[in-house]
């Protein structure tokens, strides 16, 4: 199907050259229109009687334009031929990186620290919290907004020594500063995990199988936890304002925050690193 789009795409774009840049074949293709209109408005009969005649004339016409597009096409050769590998480049390309998709955000600088967050880094080695109950993670909210958040992955020992503890200390900024307790809701997550979900549309994800940084354990998708229970959706006022905040100490700690792009993901962070996507991952 898409072959067959593009070929329909290159023959538009030749015709449209065609008309644009012959001034001949354009003052026939007007003539014909205004002819077509007259014999259209015209009575049946006399309609007949000139269609003939016209016809043979359109012909002429026709010949005519033909014979200047091939004196054109003798004459131009290489600039035409530039013309179509132009118009051709831009779907060529996107057919040949289709089945290798990254986030449009992948090429965003890498981040470091500030000043006071690398200082707590470098200071007592965080812990992660204690696991919660399983049924906290399948309430009917949290299974609408996190499609197959069941299968989830909340090890936090299959992150990224470097990202857990920036992570880690994310949750402790959120606890002791703005009274906000963070729940992990998925950390790494296997290509095979990510393909499934890449197959339930964009609104989903973006990324095929290890175009994620959650394959390399190096992204989090992160929720809140309030009397018991998840508070995932941003309809809450409590809840967007924590986002607010979380973005904030995330960026802070080197970390980029899914709430800064075209398609916000306010509960993701990663821990970019260069050359890392695309690679098979070894866990």
């Amino acid at each position: 199907m898409i072959y067959l789009a593009l070929t329909l795409y290159f023959l538009l774009m030749v015709a449209a050259a065609a008309v644009l840049l012959l001034p001949d074949v354009r003052q026939r293709l007007f003539t014909a229109a205004r002819a077509h209109w007259r014999r259209a408005s015209a009575g049946t009969a006399a309609a007949g009687a000139r269609s003939a005649g016209s016809l043979r004339t359109s012909m002429g016409h026709a010949a005519t334009s033909a014979d200047a597009l091939r004196d054109f096409v003798a004459r131009r050769r290489v600039f035409l031929l530039c013309a179509a590998g132009v118009m051709a480049t831009p779907p060529i390309v996107a057919l040949a990186l289709r089945d290798e998709h990254v986030f449009e955000f992948d090429d965003e600088s890498l981040r470091a620290p500030d000043e006071k967050i690398a200082t707590l880094l470098n200071g007592e080695r965080l812990v992660p919290p204690p696991p919660l109950p399983p049924d906290v993670f399948t309430t009917a909210e949290v299974e609408r907004i996190r499609p197959a958040i069941r299968e989830a992955s909340r090890n936090w020992e299959q992150l990224d020594a470097d990202f857990k503890q920036r992570l880690l200390l994310v949750f402790k900024l959120m606890r002791d500063e703005h009274g906000y307790e963070m729940a992990l809701l998925e950390g790494y997550r296997s290509p095979e995990r990510q393909a499934r979900l890449a197959a339930l549309g964009s609104n989903v994800t973006q990324a095929g199988a290890y175009h994620s940084y959650h394959q390399f354990g190096l992204a989090a998708d992160c929720a809140f936890y309030r009397d018991g229970k998840l508070v995932i959706s941003e309809k809450d006022a409590w809840a967007m304002r924590g986002y607010e905040l979380y973005g904030q100490i995330a960026e802070s700690a080197g970390l980029t925050w899914g709430g800064r792009w075209k398609m916000m993901d306010l509960g993701h962070v990663e821990l970019r690193r260069a050359g890392v996507l695309g690679k098979k991952s070894s866990q």
